[in-house]
Formats: structure tokens, sequence, C-alpha cells
């Protein structure tokens, strides 16, 4: 009798699985364009520091838009609640790994001060930097308004899992095509893994969609909830309906590989899998501006009854400078990550991102390992 068949589970795949292949002919890396865009801005590193308090303040999306990449500033969190943000970012980076979780709910149980978010858009713009916030989905219509008065230049929703239909008790929630239309501002919004949610969020306006759930090396939502999709097929699987959608629509919709990415190769293969920008977060925590001081943190550690997320030592290895542009003192591909990916590029013989994404891959699941016996004290992935 045949077995009767309920669930039929297919692969999927991680950056330490799979490998890119060179090509049949090299380019010069200084021949490469990796310029990114969200709709009419361009930026020259497709890098996205991530709206995590231990990443990105004042400071560092200042020095990241001076650098030519991004960083995202979250409007929910530390910043955005004391006056004071570094005596509370200290105070987190000190305490004992039997007390920060309770410390970090406390921290987070304050309000948020309206005023604050101004000001902090505001210090950003003053310094000629591009200034991106972050919200989630319960307080996007309630913030957008005033990030957009203080005059942000692009607005993210995020969240574990974002949809672009939820169904909840509240009369009318959160309408992505209506807040699109309430605000002059490019929005990204995050985060999905799959197809079909990812065509969806594209279809209601969006300007670029952030992909992953729970890869970050601070993020505990798989263990937690078991929820989420290795990022390589996650991210092919979006950059799909990016194609999808540009061939219904005509309009191009940028996807965000976001989280999971320990070293340059795993961003390098981000962007063979079909991402247009990547969103890093340990990566960055590591770098001696960085607000963490050698800490890094999930942005669900805070949540008052279920935490999703842990703190972890990333420690301080460099500035913001030599991790995204060199040079590098580690071998680990913790650093210089514009010039490995150029390399890389250069390497498959494409001058563009979007040639990248055309690049052959190859499941190799001993990529990490093989040849590598002699490597007995090699330092921690991404170190």
């Amino acid at each position: 009798m045949a077995t009767p068949k309920f669930k039929e589970l297919r692969r999927a795949y991680g950056f330490d699985e799979v490998a890119i292949v060179p090509g049949d002919v090299t380019i010069n890396p200084d021949q490469t364009n990796i310029d990114f865009q969200i709709d009419n801005l361009t930026f020259s590193i497709p890098i996205i520091a991530s709206a995590m308090d231990a990443v990105t303040d004042v400071n560092t999306a200042i020095m990241m838009s001076k650098l030519g990449g991004l960083a995202i500033l979250h409007l929910e969190g530390i910043q955005t609640r004391y006056e004071n943000p570094d005596e509370i970012l200290a105070e987190i980076a000190q305490a004992p790994d039997s007390e920060v979780t309770p410390l970090i709910q406390k921290v987070y149980s304050q309000p948020i001060k309206e005023n604050l978010i101004g000001e902090r858009i505001e210090a950003v713009k003053r310094a000629g930097a591009v200034c991106a916030v972050s919200v989630t989905p319960a307080n996007a219509k309630r913030f957008a308004s005033i990030a957009a008065e203080a005059k942000a230049d692009i607005f993210s929703v995020q969240s574990t899992v974002t949809t672009a239909r939820h169904i909840s008790k509240s009369y009318r929630g959160l309408i992505f095509s209506e807040l699109k239309q309430s605000i002059p501002l490019p929005i990204i919004v995050g985060n999905c893994v799959s197809y079909s949610a990812c065509l969806e969020l594209m279809k209601t306006g969006v300007s670029a969609v952030l992909v992953g759930v729970g890869p970050g090396a601070a993020c505990t939502t798989r263990q937690v909830l078991g929820v989420g999709v290795p990022q390589i097929t996650a991210t092919m699987d979006c950059a799909a309906a990016r194609d999808e959608y540009l061939r219904q629509s005509g309009r191009y919709v940028p996807i965000i590989t976001d989280g999971g990415m320990g070293n340059s190769g795993d961003l390098c293969k981000a962007f063979a899998a079909g991402a247009d920008g990547v969103m890093l977060g340990s990566i960055l925590a590591q770098a001696k501006e960085a607000p963490g001081r050698g800490y890094h943190w999930g942005m669900a550690q805070p949540d008052p009854a279920l935490p999703r997320g842990t703190r972890i030592k990333v420690g301080t290895t460099a500035t913001l400078e030599q991790i995204l542009l060199g040079p590098a003192s580690v071998t680990g591909g913790s650093q210089n990550m514009v010039r490995a990916l150029r390399l890389t590029m250069g390497t498959c013989g494409v001058a563009t991102i979007k040639e990248m994404h055309q690049v052959d891959m190859v499941i190799a699941p001993a990529i990490v390992t093989e040849g590598k016996s002699w490597q007995l004290s090699a330092p921690a992935k991404g170190g």
C-alpha cells in the first residue's frame, strides 16, 4: 500500500552550502560598478547598516552615508527613548550575561519621545548625510509624518515577518499603498522570505524589500519560533518575485538580503543569489565607532513576554571605514567588504550587480572545510 504524502519538503540552502563559480572571462575589479539605487537615491556601495541600536546611531549614520553606503536609524530604540543614549548603551555593554536580557527589557519599556525622533533625524541631515529611519508596522502611521516633516530621506517598516495582508481585530491595519501616498519618501518593507509574499509587497508600491527571517547572529527567532528560510534560497525566491514583478509592471524593486552574513564571501554569495543590496549587523557592530561597544543584540530581545534575540560579544576589530573599504588587517573576511565584492565580480567576469545575479553557483557543502585541516587555530567565522 502506498504511503500517503502529507507534505513535500524542498531543500533550502544557506551561505555555507553554496559556492560561486568563476567566469570564463575575468575583468579588472576596478572596472566594476557596484552602485545601489532606491528610487532616485543612488549609493556607491550596496551595503546598509541595520536598524539596530548596537549598529546605528546618529554618528554611524553620518559616517555610513559619507562612505557611500546607508545606515538605518531605529526610531523605536534607545536613540528615541533617552536624551542620553550613550549612558544607556554603556550600561547594556557592561551588564553581565545573566542580567542583560531583563535589563534590555527594562530599558526598552520606557516611552518613545516623539521630539527625539525629529531631533535625531535633523542631526543626521545637518551633517549633509542621507537619513533612513525604521519603525515597526504598529507605529508606521504614527511616526511617518514626523519622519517626513523632519526631512528623512527613506522610511523603512520592519518586523520579524511582514506581509501585504494582515488579519487582526482592528478595523483598519497598516496598508502600504496608503502609507506610500501619505509620505513623499521611498519606503522599504521587510522582512519576508517567500516568492508570493515578496511579490505581493512589491505590488503595494513599496520601493525595496528586505529578505530574511531569523538569520542574524543576534536573533533567536529560528530557535524560539521555528520559522525562517536559509538566506540563499530566500534571496533566490524573492529575486524571482522581483523579476516577475518587473515583467508585469515594468518597475524594478530592489531586494536587500538582511542578515546571516558572517564574512565578505557570504556577502558576495548574497549578490550571486540575486540581492541588489545587503544589510549587515554583526559585522558592522565590530566597528570602533559602533554604539554597541563591542556587543550586538537582537531587535526582538526587548520583547517583554517572548524575547527572540540575544546579546552577543562581537568585539571591536577596526574602524567602520576599514571594515567597508579596507585595508584589511585580518584574513577571515570581516574587513574590506567592498574590495572583496569587486574582486569576486572581476573573477566572475561581470561588471554590474545585475550581471552578478547571473553568475553560476553550485551546491558545495564542503566549501568552508575542504583542504582546511591545517587551519587548526583559525578564528571564528568573520574574525
